[in-house]
C-alpha cells in the first residue's frame, strides 16, 4: 500500500477532519475544493448551509479535542461564546426540560468553526490546501480497477486550464454536491440504488447584535417540532462576538419565511415567552436567510460487487442526515476515527479491498444514524422513504421514543431524559433505550397518553417475550462504535 499522496476532494469540515487523520499516514495531503478558503471565518460559496445553525455533541466534542488538543479554547480566544455553566432551555409538546453545561465547551457560526479547524490544518506541514480548483474526472488505470489521480480545472483564469495529480488515495468529501456517482457509472460499475428520505425542509435563520449588557442574562432556548402542529419548531442561541441567532424550521414544504416582518411574526406565533423575552431589545442584522432540503440521501456503496482501489466517499458525499437534529459534523467525526483507526491496522496486518473496509465501517455509524432519522422524521405527514424495505417496527419504535420523552419531561427525570438525548447525538446505542429491562421499567413507572397505551397493548397483545420481539424489531447496531458513559466526565 503506497502512502505517498493523499487527495481530499472537498475542504469543508469532513475533508478536514480527513486531512487530520491522513496528514500522520501519508507523506503528502491535499485538499482540492472549487471554493478559495478565506483568510478569515467566513462562509464559502460552496457551503449554502453555512449560515444555519451548527452545534457540537459531546461525541464531536471528544473526538475533535483529541484531534486537536485545545480546539475548545481556540474557537473562544477568536470570538465564540463559552458555555461551561450555562443553561439551555429544551422545550417539547411535553413541557420543558433545563440542560446546565458541564463540560469547557463553546457556540459558534459554521464559518468560525471551520476556520479554526482549518487554521490546525495549515500549520501541518505535510498538507497543502488548493482552493478554486474544480474536479471535474477521476483518473484511473485502463482496466478501471483503481483510482489513480483526478483531472483538475482550475478557476483562476479565463482559459480554465486542465491538469491531472496523480495518488495513492482519492476521498470524495465533497458532499451533496458530489460526483462520485456518475463518476463510478461512467467507469462501468453498478452503483446500487440510494436510500432516499423525501423531507422538503426548510431553514429560515437571523442574526441579532446583543447590546452591552444583556449577553450574560440571555439562556440557550430550543423548541422541538410537534408533528402535529402546523408552527414551526425554533431555537435562540448566542453564537460568537455579542451576535445570537434564531433559527426556524419545518418540513413537509412549511417552509418558514426569509420576509423580515413575517419572519418575527412567526416567532411570536410560537406563543414562547421566553423567545419573546430573549429577543427584546436585540438589533436584527441583516434578513433572514433561508436554505432547503428536499430529500436526504443515503449512498450504498458497501454493497457494490466492484469498487476501485484507491477511492474513499465520507461525509454528505457518502450519506445526508437531516440537519435539524445536529448530527452532521458528529458522524463526520467518528468517520474520521474510523478512518484512523482501518489505517492503523491495515499498516500492522494488511488485507485486499482495503477501501471497501473503509466503507462498510463507516456504513456501520451511517446504520443507526439513518434510522434515527428515518423514525423521527416519518412522524410528518408528506415525508416519503424510498429505496429500502420499511423501518422494521416503525411505529413501536415511534411511540416509544415519544412516551420516553413525554415520560422523562413530565417526571423531570434528567436520567432518562439525558439518555434519550445521548442515543439520539450518536453517543450510546439505541439498544441502550431498546432493551426489554429499560422498556419495562419505563412502562411500569407509568405515565399516560396514546403512546403509552399503544405500548401497553403493544406487549399484552403478544404471547412471545419481550425480548424476542425487541431483538426481531430493532437492529442490533453492534458493530457500530459508540462511546461510553465513562467518556463524559467533564472535559477541558
Amino acid at each position: 500500500m503506497n502512502m505517498e499522496r493523499a487527495i481530499i476532494i472537498g475542504g469543508g469540515i469532513a475533508g478536514l477532519l480527513a486531512a487530520k487523520v491522513l496528514s500522520g499516514f501519508y507523506g503528502e495531503v491535499i485538499i482540492v475544493d472549487r471554493d478559495a478558503f478565506p483568510e478569515e471565518p467566513e462562509n464559502r460559496p460552496g457551503t449554502p448551509q453555512a449560515f444555519q445553525p451548527h452545534r457540537l455533541t459531546p461525541r464531536s466534542r471528544i473526538i475533535l479535542n483529541r484531534l486537536f488538543p485545545g480546539f475548545i479554547q481556540e474557537l473562544i480566544n477568536h470570538g465564540a461564546h463559552p458555555t461551561l455553566g450555562k443553561t439551555t432551555h429544551l422545550i417539547s409538546p411535553y413541557g420543558r426540560m433545563i440542560a446546565v453545561e458541564q463540560n469547557h465547551d463553546a457556540s459558534f457560526s459554521r464559518a468560525l468553526f471551520e476556520w479554526v479547524i482549518r487554521s490546525y490544518i495549515q500549520g501541518i506541514d505535510n498538507v497543502l490546501l488548493l482552493g478554486l480548483n474544480d474536479v471535474i474526472h477521476l483518473q484511473t488505470t485502463e482496466d478501471h480497477s483503481r483510482v489513480t489521480g483526478i483531472v483538475i480545472r482550475e478557476r483562476t483564469s479565463g482559459e480554465r486550464q486542465q491538469f491531472t495529480m496523480a495518488a495513492d488515495l482519492i476521498v470524495d468529501t465533497s458532499g451533496r454536491f458530489s460526483k462520485t456517482v456518475q463518476w463510478l457509472s461512467d467507469l462501468g460499475y453498478e452503483v446500487p440504488q440510494a436510500e432516499r428520505l423525501k423531507v422538503s425542509l426548510g431553514y429560515s435563520t437571523r442574526r441579532y447584535r446583543i447590546p452591552v449588557g444583556r449577553k450574560e442574562e440571555l439562556d440557550g432556548i430550543r423548541m422541538e417540532g410537534d408533528p402535529l402542529a402546523t408552527s414551526h419548531a425554533g431555537a435562540f442561541s448566542i453564537i460568537e462576538n455579542d451576535i445570537a441567532e434564531m433559527v426556524l424550521w419545518n418540513l413537509n414544504g412549511r417552509y418558514p419565511s426569509t420576509d423580515p416582518a413575517l419572519f418575527e411574526q412567526e416567532i411570536r406565533q410560537l406563543g414562547n415567552p421566553l423567545l419573546n423575552e430573549a429577543l427584546q431589545g436585540l438589533e436584527p442584522i441583516g434578513q433572514p436567510r433561508g436554505f432547503r432540503v428536499p430529500e436526504l440521501t443515503r449512498q450504498r456503496f458497501e454493497q457494490m460487487e466492484r469498487w476501485p482501489s484507491g477511492l474513499l466517499v465520507m461525509g454528505d458525499a457518502f450519506c445526508q442526515l437531516d440537519p435539524v437534529y445536529g448530527q452532521g459534523m458528529t458522524l463526520a467525526a467518528i468517520e474520521a476515527e474510523i478512518l484512523e483507526g482501518c489505517l492503523h491496522q491495515q499498516l500492522s496486518h494488511p488485507k485486499p479491498d482495503f477501501e471497501l473496509e473503509v466503507l462498510n465501517r463507516i456504513q456501520e455509524i451511517i446504520e443507526p444514524a439513518w434510522w434515527l432519522n428515518v423514525v423521527s422524521d416519518l412522524r410528518w405527514e408528506g415525508v416519503e422513504h424510498m429505496g429500502a424495505p420499511p423501518i422494521q417496527g416503525l411505529t413501536f419504535v415511534q411511540h416509544y421514543f415519544e412516551h420516553v420523552l413525554k415520560w422523562s419531561t413530565e417526571h423531570d427525570n434528567y436520567d432518562i431524559f439525558g439518555l434519550y438525548w445521548l442515543v439520539n447525538s450518536l453517543f450510546l446505542s439505541p439498544r441502550e433505550l431498546f432493551n426489554a429491562d429499560m422498556v419495562t421499567s419505563l412502562l411500569a413507572a407509568g405515565g399516560s397518553g396514546e403512546a403509552k397505551q399503544w405500548l401497553d397493548q403493544w406487549i399484552e397483545d403478544s404471547d412471545r417475550p419481550l425480548h424476542e420481539r425487541l431483538e426481531q424489531t430493532i437492529p442490533s447496531f453492534e458493530r457500530a462504535p459508540f462511546a461510553t458513559i465513562e467518556q463524559l466526565m467533564p472535559s477541558s
